[in-house]
C-alpha cells in the first residue's frame, strides 16, 4: 500500500455505506461530505476528544483501540471502505472510551455530526445502513476478543493482514512490528517470531515495517475460522446494501412512472 496521497481519482461510491444511498439522498449529501487525507498515526477520536464529525474511508484504514490505564492497548475493530467512523453520534454520545487512529494512510469522506443525526432520523435507508453496520461490527469486535484470548499469536497476525487487505486495494502494507504488537496487545517479540514464520514459508515479505503479502491463498490456510467468520459478516452486509439499494431503486422508478402517466392523463 503506497504511503503517497493519490490525487487522480476520488468518489463517494468507494464507501460501500454512501454507495448504497438511494442516488437522490446521496446527492443531498454530496456538498456537506468533505474528502480529507488521513495520516498515518492521525487520531480521530479518543475519551478526551469531543466528536464533531463522522468519516467514511474509501482508501483509508482506521483501527478501533482500547487502552488500559498503564498505556497498553488492544486492537477491537479494523474499519475500512466498507464502513464509518463515528456511530456513537447516532447513539447519543459525543465522546467515546476508545480511540480510534489512522493505521492505513488514504482518504475518507467526513461529514458533521448534527448532519449525520438529521440523515439517521429522517432518512429511513441511512437508518437502516447504519444500524445494520452496527451489526457487522459488533460481530468483529466479539470475534476478536475470541481470537485473542485462544488464537496463536501467528494466526492474529494472518487475521489482521487480512482485514487489512479487504480494506485496501494492494498487496503491500505499511506496519511497523511494534504498531502490530500493540494492536494485538502482544509483545513486540511474539509478532517477531510469527512474522519471521510466515516470511520462511513464503507467504509474505517483511522489511523496515513494510509487509508485502505473497502468497494469500496460503495466508488464508495459516488463519484461524475468525477471519471466515468475518469475511462471512462482512459479505452478507455488503450484499444487504446493494439489495436494498436495488428494491429502493425500483420503488422509486415504479413510483416516477407512475407519477408520469397520472400528470399524463390528467393533461389529456
Amino acid at each position: 500500500m503506497s504511503t503517497a496521497y493519490s490525487p487522480i481519482f476520488h468518489s463517494l461510491h468507494q464507501n460501500y455505506l454512501l454507495a448504497a444511498l438511494p442516488i437522490d439522498e446521496l446527492e443531498q449529501l454530496h456538498p456537506h461530505l468533505e474528502l480529507v487525507p488521513m495520516q498515518m498515526g492521525e487520531m480521530l477520536w479518543g475519551p478526551d476528544l469531543e466528536l464533531n464529525y463522522v468519516y467514511f474511508p474509501t482508501t483509508s484504514v482506521v483501527s478501533l483501540l482500547n487502552y488500559t490505564k498503564d498505556g497498553k492497548s488492544t486492537k477491537i475493530a479494523i474499519i475500512g471502505n466498507e464502513g464509518v467512523i463515528g456511530l456513537s453520534h447516532f447513539m447519543g454520545r459525543n465522546t467515546m472510551s476508545n480511540v480510534a487512529v489512522v493505521q492505513g494512510t488514504g482518504y475518507a469522506y467526513r461529514l458533521k455530526e448534527n448532519l449525520l443525526k438529521q440523515e439517521f432520523n429522517h432518512v429511513m435507508p441511512m437508518q437502516h445502513h447504519m444500524l445494520r453496520y452496527s451489526q457487522a461490527l459488533l460481530t468483529q469486535i466479539a470475534q476478536t476478543a475470541v481470537c485473542n484470548q485462544h488464537h496463536s499469536v501467528e494466526q492474529q497476525l494472518c487475521r489482521l493482514l487480512l482485514l487489512y487487505l479487504d480494506r485496501v486495494p494492494s498487496n503491500e502494507l505499511t506496519m511497523t512490528q511494534e504498531m502490530i504488537a500493540n494492536m494485538l496487545g502482544v509483545r513486540r517479540e511474539g509478532i517477531t517470531e510469527a512474522a519471521g514464520k510466515l516470511q520462511r514459508k513464503n507467504i509474505i515479505h517483511y522489511s523496515r515495517g513494510h509487509i508485502k503479502v505473497l502468497d494469500r491463498p496460503r495466508l488464508e490456510t495459516e488463519v484461524c475460522e475468525c477471519y471466515k467468520t468475518l469475511k462471512n459478516e462482512y459479505d452478507q452486509l455488503l450484499s444487504d446494501l446493494i439489495t436494498m439499494r436495488s428494491t429502493l431503486f425500483r420503488r422509486k422508478s415504479s413510483s416516477g412512472f407512475s407519477t408520469y402517466c397520472e400528470n399524463r392523463r390528467k393533461a389529456s
